[in-house]
């Protein structure tokens, strides 16, 4: 019996293919407009001489960097492992943490701290993605007139400010646009190429490994050096991953294979066709690639992709943000999402105005792309060789494959990423140590929120001290505070006393009817099903009222305690609670540096000054604000 295919299946099935060509691929899709113009920039410290060996090698290698890197490292392996059908860099870290909570592996505990560096270096990586591609499209208008080059770093600017002051709005309107932009890109983009192979069809020599093998074993005294340029082909390699919980594998597995890469491939060859034809092309060899007359828009064309490129890494990073923070890594962020229908679509304020600032202070200080360029290979390089060796060691904890099978793809693979991080170092003064200096600093920041927050939340439990005896106190017939009618809903971290009971009952001498202690527990896992959502315990009298509720969420869903205690049955609370009429009460903790031990001196000082950023807890939890009150406390780092 044969199947039928489904015409309204196929449809959808071609939109989400849209859908991830306009998200996912636009880092590495305009990652041409600059790589070989890079690669044999003359201003660079090690330049690459031009000859017809040597850009059949650079071609060549940069195609094979390609095919290695996200074919077969993130296409073919890293996209078959996922966590709960979320991908990228933060959910290998939740099965780590997953792996080291329940059973202690030392192993897992590193690797979970290394991932925690590759988180840092993407966001590193999203403070250059919008600088470098929006300059190096900008730059397209030399080719057209050279006196337009004082106007370029001004125009950046402008652009990249518009960009950043839209992000409240959300990407749900302009993000229909955004797949058929990238197919219009990468169908000119292959085009062009074609018509730069006509050139020279020398170039398609290149397809062969055997010229980037040559080039590398006969010429290392710089090409181990124009590696660095190199890697910026395999730019947004990463976002095949992180975006695979929105998409899926199959989708961008598609999109890659029989659109992005070919494109790709097509316009590396035309502009190594190009530059063989004439030298001289290497000033701009993807702008040059187009006829005269199709210049300018190409240009536009170009300036939208960059556009679009720059979207999908600032969503990233709020993406990001938004999953450390839930994962303990960053304090509580004001997150606002921007789409009532589409899951993962939110604005981060503070992270948005940070990432305004880097980016513009990045296009200021380097002035063009090629500059730029140094500075991202790092971070590039960084993030790819981090999340490979997260997935080996995953999939063989996933997978139980011998060691031995696994290393027969890790070894090569790592050794490209190894040879590719080397070469970066060697760009450390040139612009290499800022990746690195970001990622050190957001490292420190996340790994000194994480200690705190674990000594703040044991010297909180003492002084919170156990939830069973004080709710024997209160619930008891002697002893017992006033009853008043009503709801009050008491959150706290676990299963202790909440600061905020105990000041209500011993200040004001009273309690309500109905007393819900909340504990609000975000699991490393993306999503919770509804049937784990929540537990109910009477605490030991179940005529007296009072009710401890965990309320679990995954990392990437939204916080909505409301929504999720209108799922409590009267049988669960003791009677039925009065949602439409409850009052939250939250306890604010000051914080105060001490002498106690347990953090350096500068980290207390740094975790203080970060717990600042900490949003307001009744957004954070979807509380309604007229209902929420405040009671404060202090506890000693």
């Amino acid at each position: 019996m044969t199947s039928v295919r489904s015409p309204k299946k196929d449809v959808l099935r071609l939109a989400v293919v849209v859908g991830a060509l306009g998200v996912v691929f636009g880092d590495i899709g305009t990652s041409p407009i600059y790589t070989i113009q890079t690669v044999f920039n003359p201003e660079d410290p090690h330049p690459v001489p031009v000859s017809d060996a040597n850009v059949l090698g650079v071609v060549s290698l940069i195609l094979w960097s390609i095919t290695l890197i996200v074919t077969i490292t993130y296409v073919l392996l890293a996209l078959r492992i996922d966590h709960d059908g979320e991908g990228g860099i933060m959910a290998l870290i939740s099965l780590l943490r997953r792996w080291a909570g329940t059973q202690k592996t030392g192993a897992a505990v590193t690797l979970a701290a290394l991932g925690v560096f590759g988180a840092a270096l993407f966001l590193g990586d999203s403070m250059i993605t919008p600088a470098i591609s929006v300059l190096s499209a900008v730059e397209g208008f030399k080719t057209i007139d050279p006196g337009f080059e004082p106007w370029i770093v001004p125009v950046t600017a402008v652009i990249i400010a518009v960009l950043f002051s839209v992000q409240r709005q959300g990407t749900a309107r302009v993000g229909r646009l955004f797949g058929p932009v990238m197919i219009a890109w990468f169908t000119v983009i292959g085009a062009c190429g074609t018509w730069g192979i006509t050139k020279d069809a020398a170039i398609l020599k290149a397809i062969s490994p055997t010229y980037a093998i040559d080039f590398l074993a006969g010429n290392f005294e710089y090409a181990f050096f124009s590696l660095a340029a190199i890697v910026l082909a395999v730019t947004g390699a990463e976002a095949l991953y992180a975006d695979m919980g929105h998409f899926g594998r199959r989708p961008i597995s598609v999109g890659w294979l029989f659109l992005v890469f070919p494109a790709c491939a097509l316009s590396y060859l035309g502009q190594g066709a190009l530059i063989l034809s004439d030298s001289d092309n290497i000033s701009a060899p993807f702008f040059l690639l187009a006829p005269g007359w199709a210049r300018i828009p190409l240009i536009v064309l170009a300036c939208a992709a960059t556009i679009i490129a720059s979207q999908a890494v600032i969503t990233g990073a709020f993406s990001v943000a938004s999953q450390a923070a839930q994962l303990g890594y960053l304090p509580r962020l004001r997150i606002l999402h921007t789409s009532r229908s589409a899951h993962g679509q939110i604005y981060v304020p503070w992270v948005n105005w940070l990432l305004l600032v880097s980016v513009l202070t990045l296009v200021f200080a380097f002035r063009s792309s090629a500059a730029l360029a140094y500075a991202f290979g790092m971070a590039v390089t960084g993030t790819i060789t981090i999340t490979t060796i997260l997935f080996f060691y995953v999939a063989h904890r996933t997978w139980s494959t011998p060691v031995w099978l696994l290393a027969l793809a890790a070894v090569p693979l790592l050794a490209l990423d190894a040879l590719l991080i080397a070469a970066n170092l060697t760009k450390l003064v040139h612009g290499a140590w800022l990746p690195l200096a970001i990622a050190i600093s957001f490292f420190t920041i996340m790994t000194t929120w994480q200690r705190g927050r674990q000594l703040v939340t044991a010297r909180r439990e003492r002084l919170e001290g156990p939830l069973l005896e004080f709710v024997a106190e209160i619930g008891g017939d002697e002893g017992r505070p006033t009853v008043v009618p009503g709801t009050a809903i008491f959150l706290n971290r676990g299963a202790t006393a909440p600061l905020a009971l105990r000041a209500n009952v011993e200040r004001n001498h009273v309690r309500h009817e109905h007393v819900v202690i909340l504990t609000v527990d975000v699991q490393t896992v993306p999503r919770v099903a509804d049937a784990d959502r929540l537990q109910a315990d009477p605490l030991g009298r179940p005529e007296d009222g009072i009710t401890h509720v965990v309320v679990r969420f995954g990392y990437a869903e939204t916080l909505d305690v409301p929504a999720a205690l209108a799922r409590l049955t009267p049988q669960q609370t003791e009677g039925p609670i009065d949602l439409e009429d409850a009052t939250y009460f939250l306890s604010r903790i000051e914080l105060r540096a001490s002498t106690r031990p347990g953090m350096a001196k500068w980290r207390k000082r740094l975790f203080i000054a970060t717990s600042h950023v900490t949003a307001d807890a009744a957004d954070h939890f979807g509380l309604p604000r007229d209902r929420v009150v405040m009671l404060g406390s202090h506890v000693d780092v």
